[in-house]
């Protein structure tokens, strides 16, 4: 992942509603979850929830399917593993395995 990339990404999760929206998808998996189903569990109208799903899609976090009448809005998982191997890259002088959970008794 390229900087400009990553600062999107971040600028994106950088706002409480579309971090609980990302939240909310990495909760549900391959299944995803449609638009209205999403505003109705996150209590976001959905005309604001529109625009926070473009900023995840443009950042390269969530992408979304046509099933039918309904759009279906997944993680984008691969877009959320470029972000964490970016962050982590550098970490711990080179030993990235030290950045994971539990790693260390800090």
């Amino acid at each position: 992942m390229e900087m400009n990339a990553a600062v999107d990404a971040l600028s994106a999760l950088a706002q409480p509603s579309r971090l609980e929206v990302f939240r909310l998808l990495a909760r549900h998996g391959e299944d995803g979850l449609c638009a209205g189903d999403i505003s109705d569990q996150l209590r976001i109208p959905k005309a604001t929830l529109s625009f926070h799903l473009k900023e995840l899609s443009g950042a390269g976090l969530v992408s979304s399917e046509r099933n039918g009448r309904s759009i279906i809005y997944r993680l984008h998982v691969k877009g959320m593993q470029q972000l964490m191997s970016f962050l982590s890259e550098d970490c711990c002088q080179g030993r990235p395995e030290l950045c994971q959970p539990g790693a260390c008794d800090c």
